[in-house]
């Protein structure tokens, strides 16, 4: 038992030091080496657990993938208005990735070519989540008079896909202040005038993680 735990403290040792690896040098420019030395364990003891610097990777993807996945959730029963569902993951999202390098990592992966045949497609299972959440929102009806789900969908992906990537190089596209800026210029469009007072751009306070 102790060695298996053992065993299991490495290998997140080993994914950890490989996230923040790829999110420093890029996945082409990490090394084997680089990655065990800063694990604090031999390139053997890596290879043990990991055959490749893609199996590497694909760990760290994964982790990532899981974050994602966690925070664009089903909606609960009698669960938020659709789009303060969307309001409070954008600032889930962007706190994660200004915070935690292994989501960081993950989608700056996403980026790597030549792009590796077994990646996870983190942009997409986003982009997969925005489109249901928006389609929740056009059948609830609070969507504004001549805004399609696809549409919305267009303008939220673009911009929150442009966050990320631009927030690779600086962290001001990915800080909650540039959330609210974006969520304040597009709720009035998007947001049936009903129920656009009752929206929170800043998020609500459970779902939306402290940050400096």
């Amino acid at each position: 038992m102790v060695q298996q735990e053992r065993a299991a403290r490495t290998r997140q040792d080993l994914v950890r030091a490989a996230a923040e690896v790829f999110a420093q040098s890029g996945f082409t420019m990490a090394s084997i080496s680089t990655i065990s030395k800063k694990a604090g364990v031999s390139t053997g003891a890596l290879h043990f657990h990991f055959a490749s610097k893609q199996a590497l990777a694909r760990a760290v993807e994964d982790e990532a993938a899981a974050v994602v996945r966690a925070i664009a959730g089903p909606a609960p029963d009698g669960g938020p208005h659709p789009l303060q569902r969307l309001i409070d993951a954008t600032h889930a999202l962007m706190g994660r990735l200004d915070q935690d390098v292994m989501v960081r990592a993950g989608f700056g992966l996403g980026s790597a070519l030549p792009r590796r045949e077994d990646a996870v497609d983190l942009r997409g299972v986003w982009q997969d989540w925005v489109e249901e959440v928006l389609r929740d929102a056009e059948r609830e009806g609070v969507l504004a008079e001549g805004v399609s789900a696809a549409d919305a969908s267009i303008a939220v992906v673009a911009a929150t896909v442009g966050f990320e990537l631009l927030g690779a190089h600086d962290r001001t596209w990915t800080s909650a202040a540039t959330l609210v800026r974006f969520w304040e210029l597009l709720l009035p469009r998007l947001a049936a005038a009903d129920g656009l007072g009752r929206l929170v751009s800043g998020g609500t306070p459970d779902t939306v993680p402290d940050r400096v």
